[in-house]
């Protein structure tokens, strides 16, 4: 089960460096190579959505098909287990969360500077006929 996280872990790190590149002032001579590859990759990356509701579903079916170890008949090692478990399932909806935000934010972004491009061109156009 392992698999998945680390899938959407590489996804959420690749969305948070092309977030970072297109935001990095400076780079301005690849940043319409940047685009070009960011745009492409959106459709794909869209797919992170329903993986994450899946995994989060799952995460959700774990913690309320989960033993209960909240009374004085656990053993130390089920009360660790238990609270390892839980520290899992924290950490796992953390990664969800950043996943989702940084795909919101690499949209959002790509399309902020992709109209602050053909704004830029308008603007050149306007001057040039002048």
């Amino acid at each position: 089960m392992a698999l998945e996280w680390v899938v959407l872990g590489y996804a959420a790190a690749a969305e948070a460096i092309m977030v970072l590149l297109l935001t990095l002032p400076g780079l301005d001579a690849l940043r319409k190579g940047l685009i070009a590859v960011t745009r492409n990759l959106l459709k794909p990356f869209l797919s992170v959505v329903p993986f994450c509701l899946f995994l989060l579903m799952d995460i959700y079916w774990k913690y309320e098909t989960r033993p209960s170890c909240e009374s004085e008949s656990c053993t130390p090692t089920e009360h660790l287990r238990h609270q390892k478990s839980i520290m899992k399932s924290q950490r796992n909806v953390l990664l969800i969360a950043a996943a989702l935000i940084f795909y919101w934010l690499l949209y959002s972004v790509t399309n902020l500077v992709v109209r602050i491009e053909q704004l830029n061109q308008r603007l050149e156009r306007l001057k040039n006929r002048d």
